[in-house]
């Protein structure tokens, strides 16, 4: 039998991310530094905004409170999310960044998901991975082309990586009821992703002379 305080832990950290992000995104609606990429942020931050409503729908049926409730009334520390998408966006580059890491991260965690013992979180998760895949070529076409085009260009992408990093390890961090959380077969469980997550960090960094210098010191937890 499922536990489902350790199921609402888990989709509570997920929805909160995809809020928050989905709003981060949505500042770039109208200042991106090109039309087309002004209307990617802005699909990208509909899409996020959208999961998060299906995730917290979710709890409600679990016995949580509506949708708009949880996302808007809750105080500020009530929330599950982790601090990489807080962050001010900052230039694009520092957006971008963060897009192409959380991004990578999320497409895998829906794709584990898929085989999730609670079935409406594994319905979703099938609809959503499918949006992450464009999600996922969207950052990882821009970071190949700006980490090999100008001195500038991979300078900037490199500062944003150096910065980025530590806050996107954050979002690995364990659930107090991880174990829970994987002896259900509701979720693989955070060191496990973070293992996928490094490996298809590095393919594409392979592409660029960017440098991931202390990547290798980050275990899988």
């Amino acid at each position: 039998m499922t536990n489902t305080e350790a199921l609402k832990e888990l989709i509570y950290k997920m929805a909160d991310d995809q809020l928050i992000l989905g709003h981060r995104n949505s500042e770039w609606t109208g200042f991106g530094p090109l039309l087309e990429e002004d209307i990617a942020f802005s699909s990208m931050a509909q899409d996020k905004v959208g999961q998060s409503y299906a995730l917290y729908q979710i709890l409600n049926d679990l016995g949580e409170g509506d949708p708009d409730t949880v996302a808007f009334m809750r105080n500020a520390d009530q929330f599950h999310n982790s601090q990489l998408v807080e962050l001010p966006n900052g230039e694009y580059d520092f957006s971008l960044v963060r897009h192409f890491l959380f991004d990578t991260a999320e497409a895998i965690r829906f794709q584990m998901l898929t085989n999730c013992s609670h079935e409406p979180l594994a319905q979703l998760a099938n609809k959503i991975k499918g949006e992450l895949r464009y999600h996922t070529m969207h950052a990882d076409i821009w970071i190949k082309q700006l980490g090999r085009a100008t001195e500038e260009s991979v300078s900037k992408l490199q500062d944003s990586l150096d910065r980025l990093i530590p806050y996107a390890i954050g979002v690995f961090e364990p659930s107090p009821m991880e174990d829970q959380i994987i002896e259900d077969k509701i979720f693989e469980g955070e060191g496990k992703l973070r293992q996928q997550w490094e490996e298809a960090i590095l393919v594409v960094k392979s592409k660029t002379p960017l440098n991931l210098p202390y990547f290798s010191l980050v275990k899988p937890v």
